[in-house]
């Protein structure tokens, strides 16, 4: 049995798992929800008590082992995680991604300065030839941002993962980079706030879905964009505001860009794994029936 507070901030109970967990499936109660098993005396995030963190992870789509050479998820699969997220739907704390970013930057201030430093200049080569930089651009970035996705998954990161993009999504990655610049940059010349619109929706969070969740490029660009739109402005929010931070990079003699450069990579890999990661939370509260057990 458990106690549980409600989103009016009363404590509710005793209530069986059993009764948590419909509450969980009808988005009643989210994985920062607040609950004590009775006969203790600490509080916890739903997410953090084991009979209920399963309920809050996106179903399937976790690359196998020997995720460079299996297949890439299509549209189904997309959908699928499409309608779970939106279902319960997500939080995004643009302040919290942007101190948590500069916090993983501390940590491993080296390595992600050094593969930043890297990606730009390898980036800045390829933009140069026009060409290059439309066809690689986010193999890069996907790389970079993978090597980011693993620290803040507490796994072990080197300098090559940066170069994860070629080894485990070239393709996708590639065709992601040559038809989402195209399609956003004609939407910026046709109507501008079309353009605006699609940048949001594909470029921040399309290649991790690629690389991470082993999706295709298109499923992947459509599940970015329907989930983005839920909180389009939100985003929209988040990627202004890292932009900001890396023109005051450049303009701080530029050597400032070294550091606003994985500060705000951090921070969108960040963002990334609260709405599509395992510990992604529903937004809803837990709203007990007028009947439930005070």
């Amino acid at each position: 049995m458990y106690r549980i507070i409600g989103a009016d901030h009363q404590e509710y109970g005793p209530v069986s798992a059993d009764t948590i967990s419909q509450w969980i499936a009808e988005g009643r109660v989210n994985a920062r929800t607040r609950i004590k098993p009775e006969g203790t005396e600490d509080w916890k995030a739903a997410l953090e008590i084991p009979e209920f963190a399963p309920r809050f992870a996106p179903p399937t789509i976790t690359p196998p082992s020997d995720a460079a050479d299996s297949p890439f998820l299509g549209s189904p699969e997309a959908e699928a995680l499409a309608r779970t997220i939106l279902a319960r739907d997500y939080r995004l704390e643009i302040g919290r991604c942007l101190s948590r970013g500069w916090d993983l930057t501390l940590r491993h201030f080296w390595l992600l300065v050094g593969a930043g430093a890297l990606a730009a200049l390898i980036l800045s080569a390829a933009n140069a030839a026009s060409l290059p930089g439309l066809l690689l651009s986010y193999v890069v970035v996907g790389g970079y941002n993978y090597l980011c996705l693993k620290l803040i998954r507490g796994q072990r990161a080197e300098i090559g993962d940066l170069f994860a993009g070629f080894s485990l999504a070239f393709v996708p990655l590639l065709l992601f980079s040559v038809v989402g610049q195209l399609l956003a940059g004609l939407g910026l010349l046709l109507c501008v706030l079309p353009g605006i619109y699609l940048m949001v929706a594909w470029l921040l969070f399309t290649p991790l879905l690629i690389i991470d969740k082993r999706i295709d490029f298109w499923p992947a660009m459509e599940l970015s964009r329907k989930v983005v739109t839920r909180h389009w402005w939100r985003v929209f929010a988040l990627a202004l505001v890292c932009g900001l931070i890396l023109v005051a990079g450049v303009l701080a003699c530029f050597i400032g860009f070294f550091i606003a450069y994985p500060v705000v990579t951090a921070a969108i890999v960040h963002a990334y794994e609260d709405i599509f990661g395992p510990a992604a939370a529903p937004a809803a509260a837990l709203t007990p029936p007028a009947d439930a057990p005070v």
